[in-house]
């Protein structure tokens, strides 16, 4: 059991290196997916904001309403008490009761409003100062990618010139020896030839004094004054 134990964590552990690998090599485009989806949840959190905006003015617009409906019928409950219609009077009253109970309800759900539409605002300030932020270092790292890839690519190139003109060397050096080795061969048969031919003979006699020599200015002159 230990066993298969270790084998099902070194799997895991497998999964988990393949997992990161995968993520690594697509993180740009996993980050820029996760910028366009913030920027959705964003645009949702605008409309919410929008709709809470607009439930606040209208709860102003309520409270603001039900305050003067509150302050008419105060008057009319004064203008009863006055006629000395007290049954009137109360029956006013009660309007105002009702009335009062509707705007303290209208004034909490206006004050929740407020205040959910200010901590909305806050966050869509954040969001997009954020999203700003991130959309911003996405084109730097693209930007980055890109020159590294030139660079990647420039580099493969250039050594891949460099290795064709190190063969192109090598050839270079090939050609000049065979062509060298063709004139050592040439010079030695040319060689080879005279040493086998009467040149090469009359050659040997000459530097050893034997045979028809050649004349020149003082054998000349020494033969003159012995005939003298």
């Amino acid at each position: 059991m230990g066993i298969l134990n270790k084998i099902l964590t070194a799997f895991r552990g497998g999964a988990t290196e393949v997992g990161q690998s995968i993520v690594d090599a697509n993180s740009t485009r996993i980050f820029e997916q996760e910028i366009r989806d913030a920027e959705n949840h964003l645009t949702k959190a605008k409309r919410e904001l929008t709709d809470v905006m607009a439930k606040e003015m209208q709860a102003s617009r309520e409270v603001d309403r039900l305050k003067r409906s509150i302050s008419e019928h105060e008057g009319y409950a004064t203008q009863a008490l006055e006629k000395e219609n007290e049954t009137l009077a109360m029956e006013v009253a009660e309007k105002i009761s009702q009335l009062d109970q509707e705007l303290s309800e209208q004034e909490t759900a206006n004050v929740s409003f407020t205040a959910h539409a200010t901590r909305l605002k806050d966050l869509v300030r954040k969001t997009e100062r954020q999203l700003t932020d991130y959309q911003r270092q996405l084109s730097m790292v693209k930007t980055t990618e890109s020159v590294q890839k030139a660079t990647a690519s420039i580099t493969d190139s250039f050594a891949g010139s460099n290795s064709k003109l190190l063969n192109a060397k090598d050839s270079l050096e090939r050609i000049k020896a065979r062509q060298q080795q063709f004139d050592d061969r040439l010079v030695a048969s040319e060689q080879l030839a005279d040493e086998n031919s009467d040149k090469s003979l009359h050659a040997k006699l000459a530097e050893a004094g034997i045979g028809e020599q050649k004349s020149n200015a003082n054998a000349v002159l020494d033969r003159l004054k012995a005939r003298k």
